[in-house]
């Protein structure tokens, strides 16, 4: 490869190092550069795995010498969400100053996944403290400060997956693992202008991730494309024995599957929406209704919010029980986050069982719906990237709807979020495929078909872009 590698797709590096075009040594080296030239600029990073993302490298590229290759991440460098377990003695800070020097001596699921399909761990990278789960209301939440979209380092890469979505973005790593338990990838997604997919619940193991709330925590991609994101699925999907949750059924990428060529949109998706983002959403409908039947849907009337937030708010007190007893709150850096924890503590169990039937009757009406169609499709998120000084208050503590969020994660459903256009100060913005329980094949391909056609994905900001040789 004569070109750089920096902001080729997951697909392009495979097959130029499987043509032996360049090598996975190479592309590390390139990357490791990158992360310790704009990870501290971005605040995306926290701790980078020189020593082992070398080492993995050349074990790769041993590999592929020998006629050993193992498909289309071998030898490619990823970044992982800082709470994912890593052992050799890197710190797992879970986003928080006070787990700086945390280590475990076993990997993650999907950390030794992506070991066993060739891919190179070259970077732990920025969260919000505790995942978001002690009702942050700032970007600041953060061991590393607040995480800068790519687009502009005076906005917000979104969160929890601050560093996944903002380390792609730049440019710093080809792909990343993220986690969400109601908007964490999607939101990173849409503030970065790159692809994340969050899979169906059970699809991906979450053994060694930090757990927030165990009925909606899902592990996941991002990438610049939505191919990107099914190439890494097929590399962590999967049954296992140690997280009871995880479903057996397996799962391989294929874009080529059977579509109705129909779309859903739920009635009053755009109310109080940013005018911008509406604009680029109607801009891409005009375009999808030349390949899809769209029709305009209600949806029963339910408290898709509320029973999310209950479920969520009473499953991140049982986690953390230990935790708020023993008061480590007041450690943490936002203030709502030293008292937030307690607040947890007031959910009634009535109040959580009740939630948990409505989620039953949520899914029986919806499933009917959703079954009508190939995919529900609503702009990512109401507003770009926010100020990076802002405060903010979302759907998760109240302040406004988000049945797409809402009732996706409380279901365990399937989403990706591509972008779809810019606003007048050049902030990205998305949309987001939502399909029924492990129908990701089906979501990824209208994804990547909307992506072959338009080139939103395919731009980056101009500061970012690497520095041509004279």
């Amino acid at each position: 490869m004569s070109e750089t590698p920096i902001f080729k797709s997951v697909r392009e590096l495979g097959l130029s190092i499987k043509s032996k075009d360049i090598s996975p040594v190479e592309i590390t080296k390139h990357f490791l550069d990158r992360l310790e030239k704009y990870g501290p600029e971005y605040n995306s990073v926290v701790t980078i795995t020189a020593d082992l993302a070398l080492k993995q490298a050349k074990f790769a590229e041993n590999e592929i010498v020998k006629g050993k290759y193992k498909g289309p991440l071998h030898g490619i460098p990823y970044g992982a969400k800082d709470l994912l377990a890593t052992s050799g003695g890197i710190p797992t800070t879970w986003g928080a100053k006070l787990f700086e020097n945390q280590t475990f001596s076993y990997d993650a699921a999907v950390v030794s996944k992506l070991r066993k399909s060739g891919a190179v761990l070259i970077a732990k990278l920025a969260m919000v403290e505790l995942a978001g789960g002690m009702g942050y209301r700032q970007p600041n939440a953060s061991i590393t400060g607040p995480c800068k979209s790519p687009w502009d380092k005076n906005t917000w890469a979104g969160g929890s997956s601050s560093g996944s979505g903002s380390a792609v973005g730049c440019g710093l790593v080809p792909f990343a693992i993220g986690s969400e338990t109601w908007g964490s990838i999607l939101s990173p997604a849409n503030n970065c202008g790159i692809s994340g997919l969050r899979p169906t619940y059970g699809r991906v193991s979450r053994y060694g991730a930090m757990a927030l709330s165990w009925t909606l925590d899902k592990l996941g991609p991002l990438a610049l494309s939505a191919d990107d994101c099914g190439l890494i699925l097929e590399a962590i999907a999967g049954k296992d024995h140690r997280d009871p949750s995880s479903s057996n059924r397996k799962y391989t990428y294929n874009k080529k599957v059977c579509r109705k060529n129909k779309l859903g949109i739920i009635k009053g998706v755009l109310d109080s929406m940013d005018e911008q983002v509406q604009s680029n959403f109607v801009t891409s409908v005009k375009y999808l209704e030349n390949k899809f039947e769209i029709t305009e849907i209600d949806v029963p009337d339910l408290p898709y919010e509320e029973v999310t937030r209950t479920i969520m708010l009473a499953e991140s007190s049982s986690a953390f029980e230990e935790f708020t007893e023993k008061g480590l709150a007041r450690h943490l850096t936002a203030p709502e986050d030293r008292y937030g924890p307690y607040a947890r503590t007031t959910v009634l169990a009535k109040d959580y069982i009740k939630a948990l039937r409505i989620r039953g009757i949520m899914a029986h009406q919806l499933n009917d719906i959703m079954s009508e169609f190939d995919a529900l499709i609503a702009p990512t998120r109401n507003t770009p990237a926010s100020p990076i000084d802002d405060e903010f208050r979302g759907s998760i503590t109240g302040s406004s709807r988000d049945i797409m969020g809402a009732a996706g994660n409380a279901l365990g459903i399937p989403s990706v979020s591509v972008p779809n256009g810019f606003t007048p100060e050049n902030l990205p913005t998305g949309i987001q495929f939502m399909g029924s329980a492990f129908q990701e094949n089906k979501i990824l391909s209208i994804a990547a078909d909307f992506q072959e056609e338009s080139d939103w994905h395919r731009q980056h900001p101009a500061e970012l872009l690497p520095k041509t040789e004279p």
